[in-house]
């Protein structure tokens, strides 16, 4: 029989990790693996019947959950991933970091594992003190989380020209930062630069504020094809105040682009030698970085990028099944 392996989710959007979640259980590792996804809240009934091997916890660690992992704890083991939190959320979101350490030095002392979505999240984790490194695993994120990683690879290169065309999408909330990008469009030569922004969310009314005197600046709404909407750009540009993970980046890197991101969390692995760092939460270094690309090899960063991810999601899929393994003896 298959290892019973299930996974508990909250996520309700459409992306992020319930996207994440469905992509690996509908994988090839259902073939060796009984998978099966349950919320928490409706859970009990269930984990009876079923008895799995392990439990995968996607919940983002908080206080309310501690009594309900010690109860998961009695009947499974449990891996803990972590797409929640990082060296960027804590200073950008954290009011007291004692008391938000404390919480997360209890959660991860309760499971088996801890899994980190980026070694920069794995650092972060260490630097504080936050969980013992035997626990600790990193499976970094496939540039085939929410796009058929062939479909972006079929992008052919795109001849730069003027004006440079620059592309940035996800949701319009906080944590992406599209207020910093808009605030560093407003200082950049409107006739050398255009810009892409395609997304939904709470923020939208503020976006459409800060873009209406910013005749270079095109709002597209939900990007519902991403292979099609990174094949009109020559750079992606991500301004996320904090990302554990960073699923754009690796679809951009995999359509061939280059990228300009903040030098924190998962960012400074994914671009090396294909792309550029500027300082979080700091409009005028990201214009700074932005004016500087018409001078570099695009054509070369975004074949150095597509190259490091051609195998990602082969690598995503081998590297959960010896966790799995690991996990279940």
């Amino acid at each position: 029989m298959k290892p019973k392996v299930m996974h508990l989710i909250g996520d309700k959007l459409a992306g992020g990790s319930n996207l994440y979640v469905q992509r690996l259980i509908s994988s090839k590792l259902s073939d060796h693996y009984d998978f099966s996804v349950f919320r928490l809240e409706g859970l009990c009934k269930h984990i009876r019947n079923t008895s799995p091997e392990v439990i995968v916890f996607h919940y983002p660690s908080t206080w309310r959950y501690l009594i309900p992992l010690i109860k998961l704890k009695l009947n499974s083991k449990i891996i803990l991933v972590d797409h929640h939190y990082c060296q960027g959320f804590e200073q950008n979101q954290v009011p007291s970091l004692a008391r938000f350490h404390m919480m997360l030095r209890l959660t991860y002392g309760l499971v088996d594992r801890v899994l980190c979505v980026s070694e920069g999240q794995k650092q972060w984790m260490l630097n504080q003190q936050l969980v013992h490194s035997e626990k600790l695993r990193v499976i970094p994120l496939s540039a085939s989380g929410g796009t058929k990683i062939e479909d972006l690879l079929k992008i052919s290169p795109k001849k730069t020209e003027k004006p440079l065309v620059l592309a940035a999408y996800g949701r319009f909330a906080r944590q992406k930062g599209f207020d910093i990008l808009l605030q560093a469009m407003a200082l950049l030569p409107k006739e050398e630069f255009i810009l892409y922004l395609g997304g939904y969310g709470f923020e939208e009314e503020q976006i459409k504020t800060l873009a209406h005197d910013l005749p270079q600046v095109k709002l597209v709404g939900t990007v519902k094809d991403v292979p099609e909407f990174l094949s009109q750009c020559d750079v992606a540009i991500i301004p996320s105040r904090w990302e554990p993970g960073g699923t754009v980046c690796l679809e951009a890197k995999a359509a061939g682009k280059p990228v300009v991101a903040p030098a924190i969390d998962a960012f400074p692995e994914h671009l090396e030698n294909c792309g550029l760092l500027y300082s979080p939460n700091n409009s005028e270094q990201l214009a700074e970085a932005i004016t500087s690309l018409p001078e570099k090899d695009l054509l070369a960063w975004g074949q150095i990028g597509r190259n490091s991810v051609t195998d990602s999601w082969e690598h995503f899929l081998n590297n959960w099944d010896m966790l799995l393994q690991e996990v279940i003896g």
